[in-house]
């Protein structure tokens, strides 16, 4: 090992495996760890400039970490976090506002951040390990139940010196916890001392990070300033990084309605998430005047799981084979081709577009996770859990015909009835579904699910609710079916627990929408987490991505390995890109670009 880059601790009962790095790695070895500037980085890249974007609904919070309100977009880029995240490896932190972390990588049950003397909140405060454990500790207090379920297995956190912190572990072997402690934004204990955590605010908030708030128009738009005097701009990770002198993100109320705003350029960067926009309405005039750039940005990350999500708290989802049976009225070839322009593809797992992906019938070592489960688990998921597994495929003609005569049989099967055209559940009583979106464009992309629900005998409803309390009927799970977009990532870990665990099912706030509570998934979940290499993490997720599919929780439709992008063609990029980020943040203004769009805005 080289000293420069992990120092081995020396215990008396001989060489310990805890060691101190300027790094944390989870099971991978870093590739950066003496580099001066990010691969994908511009070190050159001129400051100045600004970067906006739409953002959809409202805000009335600056707090993110308490999960009230709802959180104003950008607020991340006023806090720094321990330690930063690499765009090209999956699970590896470099430097932030700690240099240096000590743990056991082997058996980790602590571990000791040491911050850098030189960082310093934006008013010139120090940063101490004071901040660290009082945001740490409103973390676990006073967050989101989701949050604070992230964050469970954190006993304590403990302030041995100035600029050092140790938090341990309740286990004994959480190699993810201290990546996912270096990623969180650290608080100033000073001034949050006359302030409640746990109240939406609208007050700014000290950090340290790269931007300073500027200003706020409330409910409609908020601005950052770059902060000249920002403490980390010179570290590896941030040089060539937050060019742009202004950030800004305006509030649409419907995404229609922003990207209108953003052709007559009321801000100048566009995410768009619609195939039909995508292909056929980029072909206005500043486009064609070459001021307004198409970019499509193809990454490495798991496809993001778009899905149709069963409440199985509720009648008549508790029964996997009515769910089983609704997977075949759903005919995403037909959408592909009519709806779609053929710009998607159908998920066919939660981790796609990844060596996570479970692919075929199960490899030995899957098994060897899976066959001890098997006995406790419903015999349509077990059946499943063994399949090569592929969803319904239609003939794309929009009848769907053989597929919804297999649902029909399966329900039949299953004891349910028909009468008068109506499917009736075992006691009687006509099924009937509620299903909640809170965006207009989706009623164009449900109809045909809708309307093939309908053809089994269903009565579906589309209620369609205002952003705020579309956001707390998630949080309080008071629907039948929605939609949700599921982010995953390359380090499975912790949050698997959150998405799919028992233990999540029934708190306000969290993320398993689905309300599962299956012993067999908390148990691989628990051996995700605790994934002692890459090898087994990959396997143990395989095994994961089987039972979630074989338990019929979710429909997962469509999705795509790329984001779309338009932007008014004022900025540059780096040569080489990221593989797992867009990678905006190390993006820069060019300002003679910068003036012909303002003189091409100005005659229009």
């Amino acid at each position: 090992m080289c000293l420069a880059f992990g120092v081995a601790v020396y215990a008396q009962a001989g060489w310990s495996a805890v060691q101190t790095t300027p790094y944390i790695a989870i099971h991978s070895a870093p590739q950066y760890a003496r580099s001066a500037v990010m691969p994908y980085a511009n070190a050159q890249a001129p400051k100045g400039g600004y970067l906006s974007t739409a953002s959809n609904g409202t805000f009335d919070n600056l707090n993110s970490m308490n999960g009230k309100g709802s959180a104003a977009d950008g607020v991340n880029y006023l806090f720094d976090s321990l330690m930063s995240s690499s765009l090209n490896e999956p699970g590896v932190m470099y430097p932030l506002l700690a240099e240096k972390a000590t743990f056991d990588p082997q058996k980790t049950s602590f571990v000791i951040f040491h911050l850098n003397p030189k960082a310093k909140f934006s008013d010139g405060s120090p940063v101490t390990a004071e901040d660290v454990k009082f945001s740490f500790d409103a973390y676990q207090t006073k967050s989101n139940p989701g949050l604070q379920m992230y964050l469970a297995d954190l006993a304590k956190t403990e302030v041995l010196s100035k600029h050092q912190v140790k938090m341990s572990f309740k286990s004994d072997n959480n190699a993810e916890m201290p990546l996912i402690l270096s990623q969180l934004p650290i608080y100033s204990k000073k001034d949050w001392a006359k302030k409640d955590f746990t109240r939406v605010t609208m007050q700014p908030i000290l950090g340290s990070g790269p931007y300073l708030l500027d200003r706020i128009d409330a409910g409609r738009s908020l601005s950052y300033k770059r902060n000249p005097n920002y403490w980390g701009k010179d570290l590896p990770v941030n040089k060539g990084r937050y060019n742009f002198d202004r950030l800004k993100y305006v509030y649409y109320r419907s995404l229609d309605i922003a990207f209108e705003g953003f052709k007559s350029g009321q801000y100048t960067l566009h995410e768009e998430y619609t195939a039909r926009k995508w292909v056929t309405e980029y072909n206005f005039p500043a486009v064609k005047a070459g001021m307004v750039v198409k970019y499509r940005f193809k990454h490495s990350n798991p496809i993001a799981t778009q899905s149709f999500v069963f409440n199985t708290r509720r009648n008549p989802f508790q029964d996997i084979r009515l769910r089983q049976a609704l997977t075949y009225a759903y005919d995403f070839e037909w959408q592909n081709k009519a709806l779609f322009y053929g710009q998607y593809t159908r998920l066919q797992s939660y981790f796609a577009n990844s060596e996570l992906e479970a692919k075929g019938t199960p490899s030995a070592a899957e098994l060897a996770v899976l066959k001890p489960l098997l006995p406790k688990l419903d015999s349509v998921q077990r059946i499943g859990v063994l399949k090569n597994w592929k969803y319904p495929v239609s003939d794309a003609s929009g009848f769907n015909r053989n597929n919804l005569l297999t649902a029909r049989q399966l329900l039949l099967n299953a004891g349910y009835k028909y009468k008068n055209g109506q499917l009736l559940d075992k006691k009687g009583q006509p099924i009937q579904i509620e299903f909640l979106i809170h965006q207009e464009g989706l009623q164009r992309t449900l109809m045909p699910f809708v309307r093939n629900m309908k053809r089994l005998g269903i009565q579906v409803n589309i209620r369609q609710v205002d952003v705020p309390q579309y956001i707390e009927r998630m949080r309080s799970k008071d629907f039948d079916m929605t939609t949700s977009v599921m982010p995953q990532s390359l380090s499975p870990g912790n949050e698997q627990a959150q998405f799919w665990g028992s233990a999540s099912a029934d708190q306000p706030g969290n993320y398993n929408y689905a309300g599962i509570k299956n012993p067999v998934i908390d148990a691989v979940v628990e051996q995700v987490i605790r994934a002692p290499d890459r090898q087994a993490l990959v396997i143990r997720t395989r095994a994961l991505d089987r039972l979630l599919r074989a338990g019929y929780y979710q429909i997962p439709t469509y999705g795509k390995g790329e984001n779309w992008l338009a932007y008014w063609n004022m900025y540059k990029q780096p040569a080489v890109k990221p593989k797992l980020s867009t990678g905006i943040d190390y993006w820069w203004s060019d300002p003679a670009q910068a003036q012909k769009v303002t003189s091409y805005l100005r005659k229009q």
